[in-house]
């Protein structure tokens, strides 16, 4: 089983904690967005991943390094490609075309998910769902009868369908796949300046590929600040997230869930529940509730919650002397 991933996007949604890390590398909880991607997916696979092809932008030398990293952590080959202009879903996955043969995973790294099954590998094509409550924002399958797919539409401004494709799909001969893509762009079938993944896929459907959905139980969005903490404080609580053992606790509180990395200081401080202080963070005299502390972040006198602070980032608060009389009210 193959994975191509999808992930040339600058993430200007998460600016700026994207300025200096792609998105799909900040981490949750100890570690970084693909990787729980990849380690879901090979959760539900009845097939070892053997190859993981990753689409990246102009990023540093530094995100190729980590992204080989993940492979030897987890035992895959890893296949580097870079798409120079960005010009639609099924305009990145070209750039991977050698890849796209045999059994494929193609996955978006701007999601995670949440699922109690095994991948249905007899279908040709296997599109992950979730019911949504807007689904006007969303591309959208139309089905017949619970599983059988008929069509796509992207974002329909009536209703049509409100179970949404959360952006991984399974073929079981991704050559077809790459066929249709080459089709797509040499004909220049463009769609708001884009060659879309829908299109091909459509093509697929036309050409009688059987394609059905899976139901995840739970789609979490990493496209934002706030939804990244949503998904982190679902991971803290729904994942197995253990906390590094050579973190220190002085005179503080830990209310959990929470998790904490390695060499990360706690001191005269309150923190949780649904916090993640990744690697040699230093929080004192602080209060810090469903937030992201990244690495090699300092904190002093801090009260915050629904906060991000990015790498190498501080913020120290001066402690004021204050003479508060009866009945008096300050906000700060």
């Amino acid at each position: 089983m193959k994975i191509v991933i999808p992930m040339a996007g600058i993430g200007k949604r998460l600016r700026p904690f994207t300025l200096t890390t792609a998105k799909p590398l900040l981490k949750i909880a100890g570690k970084s967005i693909v990787q729980r991607l990849v380690e879901q997916i090979i959760s539900v696979s009845h097939e070892k991943v053997t190859e993981v092809g990753f689409i990246i932008g102009d990023f540093p030398e530094s995100v190729v390094d980590d992204l080989k990293e993940l492979g030897e952590q987890l035992e895959f080959k890893v296949n580097i490609y870079v798409q120079d202009v960005a010009l639609g879903t099924a305009h990145a996955l070209s750039f991977a075309n050698e890849m796209l043969s045999g059994k494929v995973i193609v996955a978006f790294a701007d999601t995670l998910f949440d699922a109690d099954f095994r991948l249905k590998v007899d279908s040709d094509v296997v599109i992950w769902t979730k019911q949504v409550k807007n689904p006007e924002a969303y591309g959208v399958v139309i089905k017949e009868g619970e599983e059988l797919i008929t069509g796509f539409f992207e974002k329909p401004k009536k209703f049509i369908s409100d179970e949404a494709i959360i952006g991984i799909y399974y073929f079981k001969d991704a050559s077809v796949l790459s066929e249709k893509i080459e089709y797509v762009i040499s004909n220049k079938m463009l769609v708001n300046n884009e060659y879309q993944l829908t299109d091909a896929l459509q093509f697929m459907l036309n050409d009688g590929c059987v394609f059905v959905s899976q139901t995840v139980d739970t789609w979490l969005d990493c496209g934002s600040k706030d939804l990244l903490i949503n998904t982190a404080d679902y991971v803290l609580q729904h994942f197995k997230v253990q906390s590094a053992t050579s973190y220190l606790k002085e005179n503080s509180v830990i209310i959990p869930p929470v998790y904490l990395g390695d060499n990360v200081l706690i001191k005269n401080s309150v923190i949780g529940p649904n916090v993640c202080v990744e690697n040699n963070s230093v929080i004192t005299g602080s209060v810090i509730s469903n937030s992201i502390v990244l690495e090699d972040v300092k904190l002093e006198n801090l009260l915050a919650t629904n906060s991000m602070f990015g790498n190498s980032s501080a913020v120290k608060q001066s402690i004021k002397i204050l003479d508060v009389g009866d009945y008096d009210k300050l906000t700060f």
